[in-house]
């Protein structure tokens, strides 16, 4: 427990007298592997929240999303997931090359449950992995340094009403996101883009339309 939490999480369980608590939620809920019914869980969702900091140690925070299966536990310490084609700044990917510390955050709204898992992020050039997600720009692997569920009350219960369009899958061509074909990056494009460049108007009525 010492390791686990720091000054300041002691300084606010003693004003506000958890500190007792807190250390049995510890012994009884924080693991340093993944079993069986986490594995379940995480490649269950679609989607998951994505922490990572960058050299000086400021945060950023980003949303995942893709199909079903878009993590996979490679075992009980590793899971990795895809970088997929986005807006071409690779904030979160860029980060992990400078600093590994990492945290994602899977949360089932159907369920109305979550699991926090912190570890160690790294990018390996030519993964085996590249093409279990059709379109994966990257793999980004995560070992595990803990993980633990979350209390549900707050969550709102959700169901899915469509998934996105734009997610990859095998056999079946991706729709170029319509931010592509504005005029304002028309000259900036990457090459596999370029062709992009289009109707200013067409791709305003086209945002509109999302």
């Amino acid at each position: 427990m010492s390791e686990f939490f720091h000054e300041g999480n002691r300084q606010l369980q003693d004003r506000f007298e958890t500190r007792p608590m807190a250390d049995r939620l510890v012994e009884a809920i924080v693991n340093d592997q993944i079993s069986p019914e986490d594995q379940v869980f995480i490649e269950a969702q679609n989607m998951f929240f994505f922490a990572t900091v960058d050299r000086e140690g400021r945060p950023s925070c980003s949303y995942k999303g893709g199909s079903v299966g878009l993590v996979k536990v490679i075992d009980e310490h590793t899971l990795a997931f895809p970088i997929y084609d986005g807006s071409g700044m690779y904030m979160s990917a860029g980060n992990v090359l400078v600093n590994e510390h990492v945290s994602l955050l899977f949360v089932d709204f159907q369920r109305q449950a979550r699991l926090r898992l912190n570890g160690s992020a790294f990018i390996l050039d030519d993964d085996p992995l590249m093409n279990h997600w059709p379109e994966a720009q990257l793999v980004l692997r995560v070992k595990l340094r803990e993980m633990f569920p979350n209390c549900p009350r707050y969550i709102h219960k959700m169901t899915l009403v469509e998934e996105s369009a734009f997610v990859p899958k095998q056999h079946c061509e991706t729709p170029a996101p319509a931010w592509k074909r504005l005029e304002v990056v028309a000259d900036v494009l990457p090459p596999r883009d370029a062709h992009l460049a289009g109707n200013e108007q067409d791709a305003a009525a086209a945002l509109n339309r999302n």
